[in-house]
This record gives C-alpha cells, structure tokens and sequence, in this order.
C-alpha cells in the first residue's frame, strides 16, 4: 500500500465518489506512462496537455474558486500568529492545523467534491472527468506530493505571493501595529526593488570570501531534499550502551534531530528583517 501524505489523499479522495472506475484506471494508467506532456499556471488556472489517441494532444484546464483578496487577507493575518505554518509549508509539509486556519474564516481550502472543480477537455468525450481530466487529476497529486504551495495556487495566490504577504504582516505587527486583512489580501506580487548603486570595488580577501552581510529576503528561501537517506546519525553509527538503552536514547535523538530543521525555520521566519 501506497503511503501518500494526508493533503495528497485528501484531493485523491475526489475521485473515490466517481462511478466509472474503469475509467479511472484508463486515467491513472495516462498519468503513469507520461501522457500528461505539460502542466502550468496562469492564476488560479490549470492548463495542460494530454497526449491521446490522436497524433495532437488534447488540452485540458482545471480551476477551483479563488477566495477573495479580502478572505485571502484575513487567512493570512491569522497563518502569522503561528510561523510554525509557514516554517512546515516552507519544508515541504502541509501542517494538519492549516485546515482549522481556513475554516476559521469560513473558507475550506480542500474542495469538498468534483463538482466543486472546473474541468475542461478538448476530446470529444462528453464525460467530467474523462480519462485526460482524470489524468491530470493524478499528476496533481504528484505535484501537491512535492510542493504543497500548489494548493493555494488554485485558490489563487502562489508561495511567492503568500510568503511576501506573511513577511509584510509580521513587520507590522513587530512594529507595534495591528495589520489590517483588507490591506494584506491586496498583496499580490513581490514589490520591485530599488537598484542599489554601485559600490566601490575593494579587493578580494581570502579571509572573508565565504562572508554575506546582506539580509536573505525569505521568499528567496530553496530548501533542498538530502542526496541520499543517510543523516548525521546514520553516520555516528550505533551507541556503545546495551541493545534497549541504545535504542531508546537514538529514538530521542532522532526526534530532536527531526525537529531542529523546523525550529531553525521558525526562528528565522519570525526576526525582523
């Protein structure tokens, strides 16, 4: 048995209330084998490209309801009381609690079954979904596996615009001042930056080659999977104490080495920039 990440079943759950189950396989077996050539966004939308029977591919598009600047705005306000959300979004991981912030405001960021989702195919299939639609639904699971920001995409706003959003917020509020949701769901893109003047060429010094002391916009932040499987405790090997004690203290350590990744994102998620 497949063991997928709970916001991958959640929208793989769509397709269970779907009767024609032959078409569903047809549809996994496309997603599988390569058929969908294409998968891009423009907003909130879908559009892709699903090679067929047919020598040219058919286009396929998909979109959910994007919320409202002014929902947007509120999701936002209260994704910044806790930067642990943020730190786990940043990581890779969709943190359960992030259904509740949605909820919270009245908004569900799951839709609650296919007919909540806009699907269109250019074959001359008249089913929703047909086995194109139904194998970008397959390939999206696969994308929301490795970037759970495409989520929010579809309710439209990508990470880009989330993470500067949630920078501004937490400025305003370390300044002393409550940020205003309808002033935070207007965040749409990243403010152009001023070109900096040139500075003065100083010689190169071996000493300080590897020194950066400009500040790192967080929106900039690439967080990159490990090469191999190995970590630092894979490497120290097994502790020299009797088999049990061994197994419990590398278990501790283990725990302590899972969640230092988490904590460090927090903490630089919530200084001021």
């Amino acid at each position: 048995m497949i063991n997928r990440q709970w916001w991958v079943e959640k929208w793989l759950e769509l397709l269970d209330s779907y009767r024609f189950k032959k078409r569903l396989e047809r549809a996994r077996n496309y997603a599988r084998e390569g058929n969908v050539l294409n998968i891009e966004f423009k907003q909130n939308h879908l559009i892709s490209e699903v090679q067929g029977s047919e020598s040219q591919p058919y286009r396929v598009t998909l979109s959910l309801e994007a919320f409202s600047d002014e929902d947007w705005g509120y999701v936002i306000e209260t994704m910044s009381e806790k930067a642990l959300l943020a730190a786990q979004l940043l990581v890779g991981e969709m943190p359960s609690e992030i259904e509740q912030v949605f909820i919270k405001n009245g908004l569900s960021l799951f839709p609650f079954n296919l007919t909540d989702v806009k699907s269109r195919c250019t074959c001359p299939d008249k089913a929703n979904p047909c086995k194109h639609i139904g194998a970008v639904y397959y390939q999206l699971a696969d994308r929301f596996s490795e970037d759970p920001f495409i989520i929010f995409q579809l309710r439209g706003r990508s990470k880009e615009q989330i993470l500067e959003a949630l920078r501004v917020c937490r400025g305003i509020k370390l300044s002393g001042k409550e940020p205003k949701p309808e002033m935070l769901g207007k965040i749409k893109s990243l403010p152009k930056r001023k070109a900096k003047a040139n500075k003065t060429s100083v010689p190169l010094s071996i000493d300080s080659f590897w020194e950066y002391n400009e500040p790192l916009d967080s929106s900039l932040v690439v967080i990159t999977p490990p090469t191999d499987n190995k970590n630092i405790l894979d490497v120290l090997g097994a502790i020299p104490l009797p088999y049990n004690d061994s197994q419990a203290v590398m278990q501790y350590l283990q725990q302590v080495y899972n969640a230092v990744p988490m904590k460090v994102m927090e903490i630089a998620l919530t200084e001021n920039n």
